[in-house]
């Protein structure tokens, strides 16, 4: 039994960003051409499969929370080859690391605490 759990219409994401990305490059033309360079810079393969730099690019996207940037790197990782079961292992870091950071953020609340009315 598959659950559908979507909350947003995919392609129709997609589409809307792509149509706010050329009003947006046409009101700032030279930033998206640096975005565009930064990104084509970032695809460059030397080391890393394009695969695994789409592993990376989702659970960056997932940390960051951005939903525009899940959709693109969910579609480029299924180009890449990524099977669901690759990209849930990748993902499971991400999920990792945010819990690795709120840890590390609880301690410096504790930091924050010892070290309230002191001094």
């Amino acid at each position: 039994m598959t659950t559908d759990t979507r909350i947003e219409d995919w392609d129709g994401y997609s589409a809307g960003l792509r149509e706010r990305g050329k009003e947006f490059t046409a009101l700032h033309p030279e930033l998206m051409k640096g975005f565009a360079a930064l990104n084509r810079g970032a695809a460059s393969a030397q080391h890393l499969d394009a695969k695994t730099r789409e592993f990376i690019a989702l659970a960056v996207a997932v940390t960051t929370r951005c939903q525009g940037c899940i959709d693109a790197h969910a579609r480029k990782a299924k180009a890449a080859g990524a099977t669901k079961a690759e990209i849930a292992e990748a993902l499971g870091v991400a999920v990792a690391l945010n819990a690795g950071a709120a840890l590390t953020y609880s301690l410096h609340v504790l930091d924050a605490v010892d070290g309230t009315g002191q001094g």
